[in-house]
């Protein structure tokens, strides 16, 4: 059962958000990213206040992602890269990102935080933090 609100334009949309920021990194890197989309939309807390669906998580500005603003984002959503998505629509959560809201691919280690916010491990290219379960309790 879905833990947010979609329809099939969401799950196409979150297919190639995905697939652009985290190809690279295969499909549990893709996993985890659709992860940090679905926590913004769930969680409605920190630099997501107001943020209620899949379109608003993927084009918000600023805080949004770099994705977008490349021409790999605009191809069409792979069947393969959909199905990863609606795993994460479905409550699938995935290590280091299950209660993650931010990613991103250091120059060299992680720190330890992220503008405030705790390192909850790395995958491949992309380190994750996660807000504590007082700043965000939804993703928890």
């Amino acid at each position: 059962m879905a833990v947010i609100q979609y329809t099939s334009s969401d799950v196409s949309l979150l297919a190639r958000l995905m697939r652009a920021e985290a190809e690279g990194d295969g499909q549990l890197g893709m996993l985890l990213v659709g992860n940090v989309g679905v926590n913004r939309v769930l969680g409605n807390c920190l630099d997501f206040n107001g943020i209620t669906s899949i379109q608003q998580m993927v084009f918000q500005s600023p805080g949004g992602f770099e994705a977008t603003q490349h021409g790999y984002f605009y191809q069409a959503a792979r069947s393969q890269d959909k199905r990863l998505a609606k795993r994460v629509i479905n409550g699938e959560r995935f290590n280091p990102a299950t209660n993650s809201l931010w990613f991103f691919k250091p120059p060299a280690t992680c720190p330890a935080q992220w503008f405030n916010q705790w390192n909850t491990g790395r995958f491949k290219a992309h380190c994750f933090f996660a807000p504590t379960p007082q700043e965000c309790p939804r993703v928890y």
